[in-house]
């Protein structure tokens, strides 16, 4: 397949959303596999709801995703999206010649006169849909409406017979009746901005567009758009249908089922390409085995063809485990590249690090990464490594430092760390053996109630690990602070 234009048309008036940024990623894919152009076009023509400030949270996700675009002017000359609030002159333009060949009319019907004729339709049990009335008006009477101070919208003149054949990549041949799904609608509104489905028409027949691919929910807007592309005299691009994105209730994604935007998925801590390689088995799969896939191997791999038909449902569990998969395969390097400004955030870290601190933090990584499913869990993980009044869960503190001889226990770890000529496995082993035996005790025994005043919990890496990297003189304070804890709340 040769000469491949497709686009992601986002509006700005919100964040990017998952089921948007899947539209981008299929997109891109396609392109990127038929070594293609990818066009991002910024549909901004809705002035009362779109913003600067959500451009930019659509541009910066894209990028994190690594969805990078071929074309465009931008703003001001520079390199950048379309924005079609730069292009109103051309949808002007293409308005006027559908008017010249009757294939679009002015209507001066008012909003409280539709909202009555719907009303009507309906008590009668008919279709919604503009009646047509204003599709044949004579110059006297559009010259009588104007001079009633009403302000026309422009309709598109639909076929009033036949049927609108949809040839869908993803869904086959799907067949719209002309006379109850396509109505007279509106290409034109008052205020004198395109609607969408006129709009897009025109920048993707002069784009040069390809392949429309897009969400499921847009195919009732594509036959009245392949009229419009045939009324123009332009030919009509390729469409493909692509599945919704359910929650886990098998109802439409939303907020209620937890964090839906990419900014949000980005700042808990899901790396990119754990981002894109689940977006992209979200209705696609290139078989049954295969489950992580490289951004080389989903560009190889990517095809129309394998896209599914049923909706797709978004499992935050699986997305988790997957986000572990690619934390686990990050060189020390990459990952102290994530977490660094979580930790920063946090307080843990400076903004200027120095060789010795990074040599430290690179340390608490090796013994965190199999443990993380998000960036954003080192925090939490690593708290007690980074602050010296780390709070203790009380729950743990109850199961386990209020044991017999828990004291005891404590004492004897304290004169054996004070005593180590380094805190190693090799030399604090035996020494902990003669406790058990002290005390009667098995390795558990003593080695919980010493991870927990060295935590505050009874989950961290390997109890020898944090020995060595939190240093004598720490340990010995925490089991001298922890101790104290315990007599004040009179549990020893």
């Amino acid at each position: 397949m040769s000469s491949v234009r497709v686009r992601f048309a986002p509006s700005p008036t919100g964040y990017l959303h998952v089921g948007g940024a899947r539209t981008a990623l299929f997109n891109w894919l396609f392109a990127r596999h038929h070594s293609g152009v990818f066009v991002l076009r910024i549909e901004d023509t809705d002035a009362a709801r779109s913003t600067e400030a959500a451009t930019q949270v659509i541009l910066d996700a894209l990028e994190y995703l690594g969805l990078d675009w071929d074309e465009g002017p931008g703003r001001g000359g520079d390199y950048g999206p379309y924005y079609q609030s730069q292009r109103l002159n051309l949808y002007k333009e293409y308005a006027a010649t559908l008017i010249e060949r009757g294939r679009a009319y002015e209507c001066y019907c008012t909003p409280e006169e539709l909202d009555q004729r719907r009303q009507e339709q309906m008590k009668q049990g008919r279709d919604t849909r503009y009646d047509g009335r204003c599709r044949h008006l004579s110059e006297e009477e559009r010259q009588a409406l104007k001079a009633q101070g009403r302000v026309p919208v422009i309709r598109f003149a639909s076929l009033e017979e036949g049927e609108t054949l949809v040839e869908d990549l993803v869904r086959g041949t799907v067949t719209f009746d002309n006379i109850t799904q396509v109505d007279d609608f509106v290409i034109f509104k008052s205020d004198g901005m395109p609607t969408y489905n006129f709009a897009v028409v025109v920048d993707d027949a002069l784009m040069k567009i390809t392949h429309v691919i897009r969400g499921e929910d847009h195919l009732s807007n594509t036959p009245k758009q392949i009229q419009i592309y045939e009324a123009l005299g332009f030919e009509p691009p390729k469409f493909a249908h692509i599945p919704m994105i359910l929650g886990p209730d098998k109802s439409l994604l939303s907020k209620r089922h937890g964090a839906t935007s990419v900014t949000q998925f980005q700042d808990e801590g899901y790396l990119a390409s754990a981002m894109v390689n689940y977006l992209s088995l979200l209705g696609w799969g290139y078989d049954d085995s295969q489950t992580i896939f490289s951004i080389s191997e989903l560009i190889e791999k990517f095809s129309i063809g394998r896209v599914s038909k049923n909706p797709a449902v978004f499992d935050i569990q699986k997305l988790e485990w997957m986000n572990g998969v690619y934390i686990r395969e990050l060189s020390l390097d990459e990952l102290y590249e994530a977490a660094l400004p979580y930790w920063q955030k946090a307080g843990f870290l400076p903004e200027e690090v120095s060789a010795e601190v990074k040599e430290y933090a690179l340390k608490i990584l090796k013994e965190l990464q199999t443990r993380l499913k998000l960036v954003a869990d080192a925090v939490d993980l690593a708290q007690y490594f980074f602050v010296d009044d780390y709070p203790y869960q009380e729950e743990i503190v109850q199961k386990i430092l209020t044991k017999p001889q828990t004291e005891d226990i404590m004492n004897y770890v304290h004169g054996v760390i004070k005593d180590a000529p380094k805190l190693d496995e090799e030399y604090l082993k035996p020494q902990f053996q003669v406790g058990l035996e002290k005390f009667g005790i098995k390795m558990g025994g003593l080695i919980q109630p010493i991870r927990v005043a060295l935590t505050g919990t009874n989950v961290s890496p390997g109890i020898y690990d944090v020995l060595e990297l939190l240093g004598k003189e720490r340990v010995l304070a925490r089991i001298e602070r922890t101790l104290v804890m315990l007599r004040e709340k009179e549990l020893i």
